[in-house]
């Protein structure tokens, strides 16, 4: 049987959804869709979007009205469900959500987190690092005890590869080289990383984007970055079988990034 796991940038729900994603995800054939940038309260999802494509909804809000914001839609009812990683300042802005199908055979999650942008100013870049310095060792945590897949927004780009203009990006916001050491460390081989990103694990191709800025003829152009991610412990990483980016239509100024896994809930 195949898992079929779906990322998404939404950039808010209700303007995806005036721009055909409830279409989309009826079709997509989702097991599970983690959601990211909601841009919502409980008030605009319950009985509007609570329920999307015959999967059901559980989510981490922003208290800021119109911010962040992540969820989960999933196929199976999940045994536990876990909102947010217990930081008191990001939990407060809606950054992760996890949902448990553990079994007396198999404990595993999956999780969905949208982590802070630091390019409106070094304020948030500070926040931004504060964020990566805590989430790391939830991340450890999380490893030592169960599988799981984390996919979301990561607002990094990992290598020279993920993003068009590299060279001219490197002071920049989502391709700083402590963003990029963060990453190094999450996938390096040691105990203190371990994980994967799937999607390189199956394509290695360039010009594989998930973000287009809505500046200039970023999109025509294909000026992008990868910034959405599916990150797994290895066993499941190793059963990743298909990995595609959709790129049309558009309902957000990301992508929705399909990964297929070889395993039953």
């Amino acid at each position: 049987m195949a898992f079929r796991l779906i990322t998404l940038n939404l950039n808010g729900i209700r303007s995806a959804s005036s721009k055909g994603l409830l279409d989309w995800a009826a079709q997509a054939g989702a097991d599970c869709m983690g959601v990211q940038e909601v841009k919502a309260q409980a008030e605009h999802v319950d009985g509007r979007f609570d329920q999307i494509a015959g999967l059901k909804g559980y989510f981490h809000l922003a208290q800021k009205k119109g911010y962040s914001g992540v969820g989960l839609y999933v196929r199976k009812a999940p045994s536990d469900v876990r909102v947010g990683f217990g930081d008191a300042e990001f939990d407060a802005e809606g950054r992760c959500v996890e949902v448990r199908f553990d079994t007396a055979r198999r404990k595993f999650s999956v999780i969905s987190a949208y982590f802070p942008s630091g390019s409106s100013g070094e304020e948030r870049q500070a926040a931004k690092f504060r964020f990566l310095a805590a989430f790391h060792p939830h991340l450890m945590r999380l490893k030592a005890e169960r599988e799981f897949i984390l996919v979301g927004d990561l607002n990094i780009a990992h290598k020279e590869i993920d993003l068009k203009n590299w060279k001219g990006n490197q002071k920049n916001s989502g391709f700083l080289p402590e963003e990029r050491a963060w990453l190094d460390r999450l996938f390096g081989g040691d105990a203190d990383g371990g994980l994967v990103d799937v999607f390189r694990r199956l394509d290695a191709r360039p010009e594989q984007y998930t973000w287009w800025s809505n500046r200039g003829q970023a999109w025509a152009k294909n000026v992008g970055w990868r910034l959405d991610y599916h990150v797994a412990t290895p066993a499941i990483a190793a059963k990743a079988t298909a990995a595609s980016i959709h790129l049309e239509p558009r309902f957000s100024d990301h992508a929705p990034l399909t990964i297929d896994y070889a395993l039953t809930l």
